[in-house]
């Protein structure tokens, strides 16, 4: 038995690693005042039709449940924030800066950097349209990824803004029923062949390459740049009005981050959605909003492709599984003394393992040492005293039993 197509198996180091990237993205989000919530893995899938339409279901795990419902798992977090945000949104002050860390489902055909499950971090700001929250959102989407090591060569953030094509739209005297359409063919152009774009775009093709070629001019994205400037991260970012964003709700600013290397698909991606918590709420409540979102696929393959960002991780990796202490067992008349004190020093919050069984000495320092103990304590022959060997410079002294936790306590370097 295998596991199931585009799903994965994480064994003690790739969980690991997943949980490094997780521990990366709360480290920051938090650091940006953003505290952590979640919802039900499984949705109405009817929640999923409403902000996409039918045609999503070809795309979800969908079901009908034991009790008659039709239900799926979830593809993204927006519709089950706006349906929360929508309910809870009394309780809180506004604007809320809300960050999830949870796991998506797509039926879909795997490729590289897309799965058919994968986790993710969402972060979103509600209840607040000001340009400012747009400038923060970004600017945390950089410094996660500067949290891993990564750097202005590594990766760019791409943004533009969809009120920049909705105006153009507007100037060409194309209806609003319209602007949907060419938005999607404009958000593909840079992925098709330029001619199927221009027969596409039709009479709106000339004008389009020429706004992609020259980029454009927009004083929000102009402010949005200058607003990273000043915290010094202008050079992570560039204008390209070519990012749209496919999907529908986005209403203003919007964004993607790449390797600058071009070898990946998106790291990032996400905007402003002024008007979805409105639709999903039908019209109940009406909140302006933005977020993005970051898959651990392609993050994990650019970290796994980066050497020194790699080297990071694994010193983090190997410096989170070291012991503090392990315990040698020497005489078994004395593992009933040594089990005692190990559960005191785990109470205590040392990290502590020993052998199960009769184990030869010489093996249970070497286990100590895979372990990465910073100290070993034998309990022996020298009992009611316990050996203390430094593991890093190997000096030993006598402890007297009774006073071995206050002697661990003042080593510095294991204090709880």
């Amino acid at each position: 038995m295998q596991a199931l197509p585009g799903f994965r198996d994480f064994l003690p180091d790739q969980c690991a690693a997943r949980n490094y990237i997780f521990a990366c993205w709360r480290e920051v989000a938090r650091r940006y005042g953003f505290v952590e919530w979640e919802g039900p893995v499984l949705e109405p899938t009817e929640l999923y039709k409403k902000k996409s339409g039918a045609e999503i279901v070809d795309q979800l795990f969908n079901f009908t449940d034991k009790g008659e419902r039709e239900v799926a798992l979830r593809p993204e977090l927006t519709p089950t924030l706006a349906r929360v945000v929508a309910t809870h949104e009394r309780e809180f002050k506004k604007p809320l800066k809300w960050c999830s860390i949870g796991q998506f489902f797509r039926y879909e055909k795997q490729q590289r950097g897309r799965l058919r499950e994968h986790f993710q971090l969402n972060c979103d700001i509600i209840g607040e349209p000001d340009l400012a929250s747009d400038i923060e959102l970004v600017a945390l989407c950089i410094d996660i990824l500067r949290q891993f090591g990564f750097t202005e060569k590594d990766f760019v953030v791409r943004i533009s803004d969809r009120e920049f094509w909705t105006d153009f739209l507007r100037e060409k005297n194309v209806s609003p029923d319209r602007w949907e359409e060419l938005l999607q063919i404009i958000d593909k152009s840079g992925r098709e062949p330029r001619e199927r774009t221009a027969e596409k775009l039709g009479e709106l093709a000339d004008p389009v390459f020429a706004l992609l070629k020259s980029g454009g001019k927009s004083e929000k994205l102009d402010k949005l740049v200058d607003g990273l400037g000043i915290r010094g991260l202008a050079d992570f970012v560039a204008i390209d009005v070519g990012i749209v964003r496919g999907l529908a709700y986005y209403t203003g600013i919007v964004f993607e981050v790449f390797d600058r290397a071009g070898k990946f698909r998106a790291i990032a991606g996400g905007g402003r959605y002024d008007n979805l918590i409105a639709q999903l709420s039908d019209g109940g409540v009406s909140m302006p909003a933005l977020g993005f979102a970051m898959g651990d696929v392609v993050l994990g393959e650019l970290i796994n492709e980066t050497p020194f960002v790699r080297q990071k991780m694994e010193k983090a990796i190997a410096t989170g599984r070291k012991i503090d202490v392990y315990v040698v067992i020497a005489k078994e008349e004395r593992r009933a003394d040594a089990l005692a004190q190990i559960q005191q020093l785990r109470d205590r919050g040392y990290r502590v393992d020993y052998p199960f069984t009769v184990t030869k000495v010489a093996r249970q320092f070497q286990a100590a040492e895979d372990a990465g103990a910073a100290l070993a304590l034998l309990y022996g022959d020298e009992w009611p005293q316990v050996k203390v060997k430094n593991m890093a410079t190997g000096e030993q002294q006598l402890v007297p039993q009774d006073r071995l936790l206050a002697h661990l306590q003042a080593q510095s370097s294991l204090s709880s």
